[in-house]
Order: structure tokens, then C-alpha cells, then sequence
């Protein structure tokens, strides 16, 4: 028995990095995914190969209203239900401040925020119905400060704003809500950050290693892992939590 059969989890920006590791967890612990990203080619070829006996590549913008309704009414419709919401999307426009856009600053907001906001409106009707279900969101360390991240960092600070409010309003419908706050995850998203910032990305991922306790950085499966944990039954008891999966970066 698998600690998510008879599950469907729903999981946005899942097409690569992150949010394909979390969907992996879950369809190897039983669940059927919905794998949400904005390219429905992209998300139809990572949910095609997550094993799952069930899964499901669904092109969604997570910040228009229309299109998640109708991406949440699909997975509902094609999956036979949702039980379990990942919020994962998530876009990265950095630069200092003094010449940050204000599409730099609505981007990442609307993306992160926006679309955390639409996902959960739409996932927690079925929720509150049934009594039950788990909502995660990814916030970041950036919550913290992180100079040139102006945008990124009140977004995900925002994050977990979110997830004590929803934690609040939703407990008594049997609705948990949780956040994780990944440290330095070797990503595409991470790699292009050093190159943006003219970096070899061994040597970039070098360097943030040596930066934490563990002296490592940390990959997909690591938020996975944490993930799959605080949407499970077995934390039931856990919610309007951000748990730091950094490796003790901010110890």
C-alpha cells in the first residue's frame, strides 16, 4: 500500500525542476498526478513519465482565472477527484531595484501569488466539500532578503502569509495547508541564475554548498521528500507551518 493510493494530487510548474520531483514522489507513493504547466506538451511528456497508473499533462496559467477552473474542473473530471494541491509554480525577474520593471515586479507577484491564490480558490471548493484535503506552498528562503530579488522575495514572503491565513479559514473543514521554503536547489532555474550571473554552475553550486552546515546543495528529491511527509495523513496535525528545507543555511 502506497501512502498516497486512491489519491490525486495536482501539482503546477511541474513540467521540470522542483515540481516534477514532487510529482515523481507522489506517483511512486500511489497517487494519481496532474502535472500543470503553462506548456501541455511539456507537462504531458513529465506526467507520461512518472510512472503513475494514472496521470495527466494539463496546460494551465496559473494567474488566469479561466484557465484554472478549467485546468482544477479537468483533473476532477478526468482523475475522479483532487485530495492534494501543490503550488509550485513559479517565475524568477531579478534585478536591483532601481531597474526593476514594474512587468518585473507584476510578474513574479502574479505568478506566485496570484497563482497560489487562484489554485487554492478554485482546489478548496472540492476540499471543504469533502472534508478534507492539503494544500502546499512553495515559498524560499528569499522570503528572508536577497539582494536583487526585490519582487521574488516579498512574493514568497507573501507565500507564507497565505498559507497561515488558508491554515486559519480552511482547518475546520479538514483542509491543511502547509508551506516549504527550499534552500539552494540544483535546478535549470539555478543554473540560469549563474549564468546570468557570468558563472561556471559547478562552481556556482560550489560555492552554495560551503554556504550551509551540510556543506551540500540540495536537489528535487530533497523537496520531495518534505512534501510528500506534509501532505500526508501522518502530519495531519501540522499546518500554517513554512518548514526551511536549506540545509541549515539559516540556522
Amino acid at each position: 500500500m502506497g501512502r498516497y493510493d486512491g489519491r490525486v494530487a495536482i501539482v503546477t510548474g511541474a513540467a521540470r525542476g522542483i515540481g516534477a520531483g514532487i510529482a515523481k514522489r507522489f506517483a511512486d507513493e500511489g497517487a494519481a498526478v496532474a502535472v500543470l504547466d503553462l506548456d501541455e506538451g511539456q507537462a504531458s511528456a513529465t506526467a507520461g513519465g512518472l510512472g503513475a497508473a494514472k496521470a495527466l499533462g494539463v496546460g494551465c496559467n496559473v494567474t488566469d482565472e479561466a484557465s484554472v477552473q478549467d485546468a482544477v474542473a479537468r483533473v476532477v473530471a478526468e482523475l475522479g477527484g483532487l485530495h492534494v494541491l501543490v503550488n509550485n509554480a513559479g517565475i524568477t525577474r531579478d534585478n536591483l531595484l532601481f531597474k526593476m520593471t514594474v512587468d518585473d515586479w507584476d510578474a513574479v507577484l502574479g505568478v506566485h501569488l496570484r497563482g497560489a491564490f487562484l489554485m487554492s480558490r478554485a482546489a478548496q471548493k472540492t476540499f471543504v466539500e469533502q472534508k478534507y484535503g492539503k494544500i502546499l506552498n512553495l515559498s524560499s528562503v528569499s522570503a528572508n532578503g536577497n539582494r536583487g530579488q526585490a519582487n521574488y522575495s516579498a512574493a514568497k514572503a507573501g507565500v507564507q502569509g497565505f498559507t497561515r491565513t488558508l491554515a486559519l479559514e480552511l482547518g475546520a473543514f479538514g483542509v491543511n495547508v502547509n508551506a516549504i521554503a527550499p534552500g539552494f536547489i540544483a535546478t535549470e532555474m539555478t543554473d540560469d541564475t549563474a549564468r546570468r550571473l557570468k558563472m561556471d554552475v559547478d562552481e556556482f553550486r560550489r560555492l552554495n554548498a560551503e554556504a550551509n552546515p551540510v556543506k551540500r546543495i540540495g536537489h528535487p528529491e530533497d523537496i520531495a521528500a518534505a512534501a510528500a511527509f506534509l501532505c500526508s495523513d501522518e502530519a495531519s496535525y501540522i499546518t500554517g507551518q513554512t518548514l526551511y528545507v536549506d540545509g541549515g543555511a539559516k540556522i
